[in-house]
């Protein structure tokens, strides 16, 4: 008889990608919309501080840091995000190497997940611009969990969803809340330096790699990839 195969060969594995920023290097678009917006406001930010302070945070909450809890937050993000929408639009595209990875990453039995800050207007203007929704077993955006990065919920809801523990799990980020997000789920992280310089990342300790692209990457090199142990920190 055969020994049983150990839990580890069986487990299920999952790729967690971030969103904007990440599949797609669409966060000086954002940025830009963002300080249009806020000037109309009446406020004038630096945009290295605001994407710094903001990167992986909920609309709802941005729009909370500057305008307040009692702001009409609904319809300030909607007139926010056509802003966005109009700027990037012409610009929709994925980072170089993405479709191989997710592709390979599908041959080798990865599950595919996104887990995402945006709002559901933006997920449907990315993901269906580029007809990638069907290539996903599961996404969570900002609608499904009640906290935002860098609190865990959105990874650990994907990895549920996909049938992966943590540890089994690889997310994909381009900005340092959602590194620690990813941190306090226990996951390990490939940092997309799209955005950031590596340095911003040398402070956590899941990154396994830091990439200026999908192109260079292997999907068994990534899980035999090892960070020190992770302990996750769930609040």
């Amino acid at each position: 008889m055969n020994a049983p195969a150990s839990a580890s060969a069986s487990a299920q594995r999952a790729f967690l990608f971030d969103m904007d920023g990440t599949i797609v290097d669409n966060m000086a678009f954002h940025t830009r919309s963002w300080l249009a917006f806020f000037e109309r406001q009446g406020h004038v930010l630096d945009a290295d501080t605001f994407f710094r302070a903001t990167a992986g945070r909920q609309g709802r909450e941005i729009i909370a840091k500057y305008l307040g809890d009692e702001a009409d937050h609904a319809s300030l993000l909607a007139e926010k995000e056509v802003v966005y929408r109009e700027l990037y639009g012409p610009h929709l595209a994925t980072v170089a190497g993405f479709e191989r990875l997710i592709t390979s990453a599908r041959q080798h039995g990865v599950a595919l997940v996104v887990g995402t800050a945006a709002p559901d207007e933006n997920i449907a203007f990315t993901l269906d611009g580029l007809d990638l929704r069907h290539r996903f077993d599961a996404i969570v955006g900002a609608a499904d969990v009640a906290r935002g990065k860098p609190q865990p919920d959105v990874f650990l809801k994907g990895a549920q969803l996909a049938g992966a523990l943590p540890q089994d799990c690889i997310v994909f980020e381009d900005a340092p809340l959602g590194v620690e997000a990813a941190r306090r789920a226990g996951m390990r992280v490939v940092v997309l330096s799209t955005t950031l310089p590596a340095e911003a990342f040398a402070a956590y300790d899941n990154v396994i790699a830091i990439v200026p692209d999908f192109s260079a990457l292997d999907v068994d090199a990534l899980f035999a990839s090892v960070a020190p142990a992770l302990t996750p920190h769930h609040q």
